[in-house]
């Protein structure tokens, strides 16, 4: 999956309330949070979501011409990159908006991330016994986890961490996988109960999986910074937005000029149709039957999804940046295309529903799960208006989707921390 945050646990997954009217959950009043603030989060939930569907269920990138190759593109990586960015947002609405909780509210908050944690990691296991590595779920419940620490952090602060990590841990991750010789990799894995459970123990949820923490939390504590600030403010917005187009032109126009045309291919045209099933720096799964001990240093220079390389991760965080403000403009200023949005809306309100309903779809339908090998459009069509429909018809009902309810009520043991 390339695109596995989510995620709230959008991001995989996310727990806020459905469309308008309504008031978040997790967003204190102090932060005086705008409606279409958050609507425009969820609305970049459900964007993250299809971009999911897209890469599971629609045709794999070597079979698709035009727009729909770039739709395709754009979806490798840069979804699953969404749902994590759109997860370190989530941490805030848990954790303290604009200003972080403290005392016993903070404590308890902290308490709910950690629940939230270990329950997205123990589901995310089981559904890798099923679907494999592609499965996001497990990672993120790491990502919350090691974010933790991070929670009560300056979004000045959080931006600094998040660009340290970008420049950094890919350079790192290429060093530590050069030196995961098979044997070394076999060693780990065999004292690892994770791994005997299913395809992803702890080395791939750090290291070597499909979205390994160490390359990813970059965009988990982006999402963090986002969250501390004001995106109802419009200067705020005009500044994000030229951060995000910045980012993306500097990282993808440096990675061209250093690596060449091939700079940005994605491993997609490789014959992956996973989506993220090779990647290069975060991977146990190399391009062409390679290991690590072979790789290239000159990959270091390229900037493909899933890639993991730093001008990946800068320009990936670009986009996802570009797409949140986007959604947030969209509904702050277009209150027309707003009610017209409104099922699709609820869909980002229930992304942890949505994502890992579509596997379960899949599985019930007896169509391969977990990947996009489709020379048809149309099944996915079929699963995003399902998704459309079902989301548009719970939230008229119910506050959370049916996963989130549960995650939401498994988190209530929290409250009795004093």
């Amino acid at each position: 999956m390339t695109q596995t945050q989510p995620p709230q646990e959008t991001s995989a997954p996310q727990e806020n309330s459905p469309p308008p009217p309504r008031t978040s959950p997790e967003s204190p009043a102090s932060a005086g949070p705008s409606m279409g603030r958050l609507v425009g989060v969820d609305l970049a939930r459900a964007v993250a979501v299809f971009g999911m569907y897209v890469v599971h269920i629609g045709p794999p990138l070597s079979a698709t011409t035009g727009v729909a190759s770039w739709i395709r593109y754009m979806s490798d990586g840069h979804s699953s990159v969404l749902f994590a960015t759109l997860a370190g947002f989530s941490l805030m609405l848990l954790a303290g908006r604009r200003e972080p909780k403290t005392g016993q509210a903070g404590r308890q908050a902290r308490a709910r991330i950690a629940i939230r944690a270990v329950i997205l990691l123990a589901l995310g296991t089981v559904m890798a016994m099923e679907y494999g590595g592609v499965i996001i779920l497990g990672f993120y419940g790491l990502y919350f986890l090691l974010a933790l620490p991070l929670v009560r952090l300056s979004a000045r602060t959080l931006a600094i961490v998040a660009a340290a990590f970008a420049l950094v841990a890919p350079q790192l991750a290429f060093v530590l996988n050069s030196l995961l010789t098979p044997s070394v990799q076999l060693s780990i894995n065999t004292y690892d109960p994770l791994r005997h459970l299913s395809e992803v123990g702890v080395l791939d949820l750090l290291l070597t999986g499909f979205y390994p923490a160490l390359t990813w939390l970059s965009f988990v504590i982006a999402g963090m910074a986002l969250g501390r600030l004001d995106l109802s403010c419009a200067t705020v917005q005009k500044r994000l937005a030229a951060l995000g187009a910045s980012l993306t032109a500097a990282a993808y126009g440096m990675s061209l000029l250093l690596a060449g045309k091939g700079a940005l291919r994605s491993l997609a045209e490789d014959g992956s149709s996973s989506g993220s099933g090779s990647m290069s720096l975060g991977s146990g799964s190399m391009p062409d039957g390679g290991s690590f001990p072979d790789m290239p240093s000159s990959m270091l220079l390229t900037a493909g999804p899933h890639s993991g390389t730093t001008f990946d991760i800068i320009g990936s965080v670009g986009i996802a940046i570009l797409v949140i403000v986007g959604a947030t403009v969209a509904m702050d200023r277009l209150p027309r295309l707003r009610r017209l949005a409104k099922p699709v809306i609820a869909v980002g309100t229930m992304s942890l529903t949505a994502y890992v309903g579509h596997f379960l779809a899949q599985t019930a339908l007896s169509a391969p799960a977990g990947t996009g090998t489709q020379q048809s459009w149309l099944p996915l069509i079929m699963y995003v208006l399902a998704a459309i429909l079902f989301a548009a018809i719970w939230s008229r009902f119910f506050r959370r989707g049916p996963l989130e309810y549960l995650l939401n009520a498994a988190t209530k043991p929290a409250k009795r921390i004093r």
